[in-house]
């Protein structure tokens, strides 16, 4: 397999340094918890998140927008730039909702699959049915 060790590692990781950067960690990520309880709207920090997801995989599929194009329109209010900074946006929205019924449930079922599905593409088409002699296999 190369050069990538197997996990999880086989000696003991718990070494000072490793519990030492384990306790800086700590207090950054306090720090970072308090800094974030000062903030009026901390949902601006998760939806800046799931849009620049969204935009970086998007880009993949060709959809390509810019940072301004995305945050220049209003997904609420239905106006977009542009169609690709719409589905990025829409993308971006299937995250956030696919997010919480995963950590509502604690479960990815089909039926979530299918509603984060609806909400990119905007209608319930379901899933792509192919004929048997066509099936990936």
């Amino acid at each position: 397999m190369g050069d990538i060790a197997l996990l999880p590692p086989q000696e003991d990781i718990e070494s000072k340094r490793i519990l030492k950067k384990t306790a800086e960690a700590h207090r950054y990520l306090a720090e970072l918890k308090g800094i974030a309880a000062s903030i009026p709207n901390q949902n601006i920090l998760i939806d800046t998140l799931a849009l620049l997801e969204a935009r970086e995989s998007s880009a993949i599929e060709n959809i390509i927008s810019t940072f301004d194009d995305l945050y220049q329109s209003n997904y609420q209010a239905q106006s977009f730039i542009s169609s690709a900074v719409k589905e990025v946006h829409a993308y971006s929205n299937a995250l956030k909702k696919g997010f919480e019924l995963v950590k509502n449930s604690g479960l990815l079922t089909n039926r979530v699959i299918l509603e984060i599905q609806a909400q990119i593409e905007s209608n319930s088409a379901g899933f792509r049915k192919l004929p048997r002699n066509k099936a990936i296999k």
